[in-house]
């Protein structure tokens, strides 16, 4: 039975249908951001830690193919006899792959043919899931369910690798065809920082069964579990560009009493030496300017710092007399504060966060904007199991030497976030959308 049998004789249950077009709707969001962009930047790849566009499209669509197809229909027959090869990601059970750093050296397939197998996976997914039962569907809707959250953490990805990419450029191109956003004006000025406090006591942390038909979590994100933490301080709003400038006025990144002995060293280092975030340079007639979504501009003193290292944000927390809070932390004030003004996320298009400005009493900006680095390891919860097979090597074996961020950022798709969410990235990396949030103990 062909793809169009499968589509016309079967019926499908309500959520498997409503799995499909949510399926159908993030896929199609990739496509459409990547219409904006020309032949030549689909290959680009500026460092290893970053993926060509093509290359993004491509995994997303295998790894539907490979856990889902492959797996569940005995008929399938892959696309192309060596795009498991070409696509894989770090998959060790699937088999072997194209080194990383060598993703950029895949000029072919061309990026209408990649293309073209995406509109293929696609059609085939969405004909096969209905068709399921039992185990099979129940199987498929796991599946489903990690591939679109995979499909939008590749979103993410491709707007930072290729800003990455953009910023090798002399002519700064534009990563977003979006018209900028406009901001609050010249006379805004964020409020000073304030702090609210958090009481001592036992929290539950994290999620054990997402609830509803739509509801998602990693593995990562459970069991759900207590923890006891002392009576804390988070900041009301991240960090803002002029307290970081502060910061390196005060000689910040020459300080070595302010930093971790790796971070001290990797700031220093004689061939890529940091001396302000990621992205920024000094002009000599229009002072620190930086590069964005939409070219390069001046850095805006009330703006949200971003595109910073865990090591730099350790070292401006204890500069401040501050500290960064704990991922604990930070989901207790997140889950237990009302909700307070939101950041911008992918949907705005404007792919760079806002003004941190602070409306009112409570926590603003704690979803979207820039993810917010906390001092807390990657590391498993108290029962914290993999899934065996292949997808049991999506989160769980980088528990070792990374760090986690929360709270989301200016290029991540807003259905995609939630106060639970573990990001994880290692402490030098910087060309991810990551900020900070000050915590201080509370003295007694």
């Amino acid at each position: 039975m062909n793809a169009q049998e499968r589509s016309i004789t079967s019926a499908p249950d309500a959520h498997v249908a409503s799995l499909v077009d949510r399926f159908l709707a993030v896929r199609g969001a990739t496509e459409d951001w990547i219409r904006q962009l020309e032949p030549g930047d689909f290959v680009l790849q500026s460092m290893p830690d970053a993926s060509p566009i093509g290359w993004h499209l491509a995994h997303t669509t295998w790894f539907f193919e490979e856990f889902l197809l492959g797996a569940l229909d005995p008929a399938y027959r892959a696309f192309h006899p060596s795009y498991q090869f070409l696509f894989n990601s770090y998959y060790e059970a699937v088999g072997e792959r194209v080194a990383r750093h060598r993703r950029g050296m895949l000029s072919r397939p061309t990026a209408p043919q990649i293309l073209d197998y995406r509109e293929h996976v696609n059609a085939q997914v969405a004909a096969l899931a209905p068709t399921l039962e039992g185990d099979a569907r129940d199987r498929a809707i796991k599946v489903i369910g990690i591939g679109i959250q995979h499909e939008q953490q590749h979103q993410e990805l491709m707007a930072t690798d290729l800003k990455h990419a953009f910023a090798q450029n002399p002519m700064l191109p534009a990563i977003s065809d979006t018209q900028r956003v406009a901001e609050p004006s010249s006379g805004f000025v964020a409020e000073p920082l304030g702090f609210q406090r958090f009481a001592e006591g036992l929290y539950s942390i994290g999620v054990d069964r997402p609830e509803g038909a739509d509801a998602f979590a990693f593995d990562n994100e459970g069991p759900r579990h207590r923890v006891f933490l002392q009576a804390f301080e988070l900041g009301c709003r991240p960090v803002t560009n002029a307290e970081w400038l502060a910061f390196m006025e005060a000689g910040g990144y020459e300080r070595p009493e302010h930093w971790l002995s790796a971070g001290w060293a990797r700031a220093t280092d004689r061939e890529d030496r940091w001396v302000s975030p990621l992205y920024w340079r000094r002009d000599a007639d229009r002072g620190w300017v930086q590069f964005t979504a939409h070219g390069e501009e001046a850095v805006d003193p009330e703006g949200t710092v971003t595109h910073i290292s865990y090591y730099e944000a350790d070292a401006f927390a204890r500069w401040s007399g501050c500290r960064l809070p704990t991922e604990f932390e930070w989901e207790v004030a997140c889950a237990h504060q009302p909700s307070g003004e939101r950041g911008r996320f992918r949907e705005s298009g404007a792919f760079h966060p806002g003004r941190a400005a602070a409306l009112g009493q409570g926590l603003h900006r704690m979803l979207g904007d820039t993810w917010e680095w906390t001092s807390s390891a990657y590391a498993a919860y108290p029962g914290f199991s993999t899934d065996e097979g292949a997808l049991g090597e999506y989160n769980g074996k980088f528990m070792s030497g990374q760090f986690i961020l929360r709270g989301g950022s200016c290029a991540t798709p807003q259905s995609h976030i939630r106060p639970t969410y573990r990001n994880f990235f290692p402490p030098d990396a910087r060309w991810q959308f990551s900020g900070l949030r000050l915590a201080r103990n509370v003295t007694q």
